[in-house]
């Protein structure tokens, strides 16, 4: 059946050469002139890949005519596996005499449908990864992606890490215990976190929001830094641990105003240093120099109840303590805690959970410990400005400029903005400027004199405004002098009825920057407020009374010689002066609901 009518890529067909037997061959072409249509025929059939039921049935008539032709002309020659012709041995002297193989017809059927449909499934079977039988050949372009044994699919596996669109819910609360959950990838960051959360809770975001890490029986908490990855951090939490989403405005307060964090008795430096903002800066954040922290610190010992005053020093190698006073040689010097897999937290209430001396509590965690307390380096601050100088200086020392290109992100961000943007900060921190409106168009008023009177003016129009109304209409629930003592209950600054303690717990937790307040209703007088300030690092507290003046009620913080109608008009105008108070109203604490 080897013959030159045959497709040579059937003959090669492994299954098919398994299956030939010796075939007569021809000394001369048996095939007639239309044998040569068949095959182009064939190849026109492969090449187009049509019907798969035509292209059989073509080929079996074809060999079967193939077959009757050659069995009738040719002698004996047969072929081995390899499709190559035997050699024969000599053959007696004579006429040649043709060889006739005695094969019933339906012995042909048999023998030539089950190979040539068995050769097609073959083919069927091995191409069927690789291009569909309905549509033509497409040639592969990317012949690299696909081995000899091995599809062009990419398999999931085959996609290195940093692709993998690898998802995670992640459960993140608020202060007032309202919570959400939030589908994030394994690679975002804290920064983008808290970006996704303004915009979901629609607050203002002015880039002082921030991640909290918060473990409730162990009593600590911290902010996440921008740049740290929230999956990573989720990993080393317990499961009693969960995220706040809360604001913290002292998150890079230490680079505007480093020499409030680091007082000059608790720095100490390697080199000579001049002592000026920007050189103190540039020495935390040089990896070459050896800046230090030191003084004295309240340190619990391990597995112990027991606390001890200890001089200690901050280093970038680690934490260390003298053993004898305040000598710093080497052989006086212990590690405490190391920097590289330990993070700084803040104690919450250390007093009644770890019997701590002073309410300015701080700890060094390492990574791997999730519930036990007694690898916790517990440590305790005389005062607020000493615990938030040995914490900055932990975080400048263990991450350095990073901390820095975090900070310099959204002022970036903020250059970039088109001027026809809507600046993204909160309202209490907006230019407020004093404007004259009494002409066709406005105009800023920058004598402070004229300011000044024009703000008493248009308090004496607003008392006239009031008792005109009064005198006109009877009392309803939109009266001007009943909305005057509610309408501060809408804005953000205001907290209700809230105690001492936990407004200066608030003020603590969203940063003890300057100019940080918050008004809350007065616990000793029901008629009165308090206005809770923050300046120098510390908390003070400003009670606002009411005052009666014509019959109408006004309130005031410097007992009636400033007057305001209500308490939105007392938080502008401290915003734009200071007055009685140690500093102007800047950022106000704030609570979102998830």
């Amino acid at each position: 059946m080897a013959l030159a009518g045959c497709p040579d890529s059937f003959l090669h067909h492994p299954y098919y050469q398994d299956k030939v037997e010796q075939t007569p061959r021809s000394q001369q072409d048996p095939a007639g002139p239309g044998l040569p249509v068949q095959s182009d025929r064939l190849a026109n059939h492969q090449e187009d890949d049509v019907d798969l039921e035509a292209l059989v049935n073509d080929m079996n008539a074809s060999l079967e005519s193939l077959y009757s032709a050659c069995s009738m002309q040719s002698d004996t020659v047969p072929l081995l596996q390899n499709g190559q012709h035997a050699r024969s041995q000599p053959r007696a002297s004579g006429p040649p005499r043709s060889v006739q193989p005695q094969v019933s017809p339906r012995q042909r059927v048999q023998r030539s449908q089950p190979v040539h449909i068995l050769a097609v499934r073959r083919l069927q079977e091995e191409d069927q990864q690789f291009r569909t039988s309905s549509l033509p050949a497409i040639p592969n372009p990317f012949p690299e992606l696909c081995g000899p044994g091995s599809p062009p699919v990419l398999t999931p596996g085959s996609l290195p890490p940093s692709q993998a669109a690898a998802k995670q819910d992640v459960k993140v609360f608020s202060e007032d215990g309202t919570s959400k959950v939030v589908e994030i990838l394994a690679d975002m960051t804290a920064r983008d976190l808290c970006q996704l959360l303004v915009y979901k809770s629609h607050c203002v975001d002015d880039n002082s929001w921030t991640l909290v890490e918060h473990h409730p029986h162990l009593g600590l908490e911290r902010c996440l830094e921008d740049h740290e990855l929230v999956v990573q951090v989720e990993s080393t939490m317990a499961s009693e641990s969960k995220f706040l989403f809360r604001k913290n405005y002292a998150k890079y307060e230490f680079f505007k105003n480093p020499m409030n964090f680091f007082p000059e008795q608790m720095v100490t430096w390697c080199q000579q240093s001049n002592g000026s903002q920007t050189q103190l800066l540039q020495n935390f954040l040089n990896s070459s120099s050896c800046p230090e922290i030191q003084g004295f610190l309240h340190v619990k010992e391990l597995g112990k109840k027991s606390w001890k005053k200890l001089y200690v020093c901050l280093r970038r190698s680690g934490l260390y303590c003298s053993t004898k006073g305040t000598s710093k040689e080497p052989r006086h010097l212990q590690l405490l805690a190391d920097l590289e897999d330990s993070n700084i937290f803040s104690l919450i209430a250390g007093r009644k959970q770890y019997n701590a001396p002073t309410d300015h509590g701080l700890c060094i965690k390492p990574n791997k410990v999730r519930n036990e307390t007694k690898e916790l380096r517990l440590l305790c601050a005389e005062d607020e400005q000493t615990r938030t100088c040995w914490m900055t200086a932990f975080r400048l020392l263990k991450y350095g400029m990073l901390l820095y290109q975090n900070y310099r992100i959204p002022q970036q961000r903020k250059a970039l903005l088109s001027p026809f943007s809507t600046p993204v900060r909160s309202v209490s921190e907006n230019s407020l400027v004093a404007m004259d409106f009494s002409g066709q168009t406005g105009r800023v008023i920058e004598n402070p004199a004229e300011a000044q009177s024009a703000a008493l003016e248009e308090g004496h129009a607003w008392r006239k405004r009031s008792t005109r109304m009064n005198i006109l209409g009877s009392q309803s629930p939109l009266h001007p002098s009943t909305l005057s003592t509610v309408i501060h209950r809408t804005q953000h600054w205001f907290h209700g009825r809230i105690s001492r303690e936990e407004s200066h717990r608030i003020i603590k937790q969203q940063g003890l920057v300057d100019g940080l307040f918050l008004l809350r209703d007065s616990q000793s007088n029901p008629k009165a407020f308090v206005l809770t300030l923050c300046h120098h690092q510390k908390i003070k507290n400003f009670q606002i009374l009411p005052c009666e003046d014509d019959g109408q009620t006004f309130f005031s913080l410097d007992d009636g010689n400033t007057k305001f109608s209500d308490l939105i008009q007392l938080v502008d105008f401290y915003q734009l002066n200071k007055g009685v108070l140690p500093c102007k109203l800047k950022h106000h604490c704030i609570r979102v609901a998830l």
